[in-house]
């Protein structure tokens, strides 16, 4: 099975989604396709890093990941294909892939050179689209382009540590559907630095007057900040609280959040994309 994935920022208004998948059939058509998302910020990078960083994993050895965010080939970002932990990236050369880059070191990347192969009207996700069913029936990364050794990093992707570890300052990356909002303070990073000391959580430095709005708990998973058996979980409805989700970021969230209805710590809390989030060690 040859599995090919989605990630693009063109939402699911217009017909560019399905014209992407009809063009993967009909140049590979026992071809597997799975979205993963088309509502990624338009342009936004760090999301798109984040969402694939996040998702890659639960796909097969093999699996090939196309990411149309900020696909368009000009002279800052050429168009590259990248082998890393066996799973095989297609996207513009646009910082997307330093999430992962950051973890391992690529097996293998290459310039896509394949571009005045295709018709003078190929779009770039026609470049892309030739590129993943090329590699999701067995073709080498060599055939469709030129070896290079490093790709552009999102250096926003990393927090920033005190000289004296006193604190990690990192931002919002992403909100997901529940209005959580997830930062790039990782849970390794945080175990480093924090070393077993007591901490707050600053989840705006502009209004840190307002010490109720901190966080001195990092919980193990959303229903654990239900503490006591002398009161039902649905109590603790609306609380703020923190932990590290499933992919090892630090995410910030009001239990049981709707936020159609009770709000939630997108709007409750105020946090939005790029907001700067600070852990504090006393």
């Amino acid at each position: 099975m040859s599995i090919i994935t989605l990630t693009t920022d063109y939402g699911l208004k217009d017909h560019f989604v399905g014209a992407l998948k009809g063009k993967i059939l009909s140049d590979f058509s026992e071809a597997k396709i799975i979205d993963i998302s088309h509502h990624i910020d338009p342009f936004n990078t760090v999301e798109a890093s984040y969402i694939i960083g996040v998702a890659y994993s639960s796909f097969p050895k093999g699996t090939v990941h196309i990411i149309g965010v900020d696909a368009e080939l000009n002279k800052e970002n050429r168009h590259i294909a990248l082998q890393w932990n066996d799973h095989f990236f297609i996207c513009a050369d646009n910082g997307i892939l330093s999430m992962l880059t950051q973890k391992i070191v690529p097996q293998k990347i290459v310039a896509i050179n394949i571009h005045d192969r295709l018709p003078v009207e190929a779009t770039d996700l026609d470049v892309f689209v030739t590129v993943a069913c090329h590699l999701a029936k067995g073709g080498l990364l060599n055939v469709i382009g030129k070896e290079i050794n490093t790709i552009k990093q999102v250096t926003e992707l990393q927090p920033s540590i005190a000289v004296d570890k006193s604190s990690i300052k990192g931002h919002v990356i992403y909100i997901d559907h529940f209005g959580n909002v997830v930062t790039n303070i990782t849970k390794k990073l945080f175990l480093e630095i924090a070393k077993g000391r007591p901490y707050e959580i600053i989840l705006k430095e502009r209004v840190n007057h307002n010490k109720n709005i901190n966080i001195k708990n990092i919980w193990p998973k959303y229903s654990d900040i239900a503490i006591t058996d002398n009161y039902p979980v649905k109590n603790y409805e609306g609380d703020k609280l923190a932990i590290f989700n499933e992919a090892g970021f630090l995410e910030i969230a009001i239990f049981r959040s709707n936020p159609n209805t009770v709000g939630s710590a997108n709007s409750l809390l105020g946090l939005n994309y790029w907001d700067l989030i600070s852990i504090k060690f006393n």
